[in-house]
């Protein structure tokens, strides 16, 4: 693992020590992580979205809403799930 400084102001250094004895964090780095892992869902988020959004203003061709429709929807996506865990 790599060790990363950061400098604080005590301000912020008092209100991290604070999370950490009340929010159930064993220390700082990982409260840290945490919010690093936070940050990081987000983006991975606002870039989904960014693609969601951008499939549905190039139009296209409509697709059928029925229930193969979400049959092949949900396995496509265990799919996706799978290949994500084996990362």
């Amino acid at each position: 693992m790599t060790t990363v400084t950061v400098s604080l102001p005590e301000s912020l250094k008092d209100f991290i020590e604070g999370q950490v004895a009340t929010k159930g964090f064993g220390n700082v780095s990982e409260y840290v992580r945490s919010l690093l892992r936070d940050a990081q869902a987000r983006e991975e988020d606002a870039r989904l979205e960014a693609l969601l959004m951008a499939g549905l203003t190039t139009g296209g061709e409509d697709i059928a809403v029925n229930r193969q429709f979400w049959h092949d929807l949900k396995n496509e996506a265990m799919e996706l799930a799978k290949k994500h865990r084996n990362r």
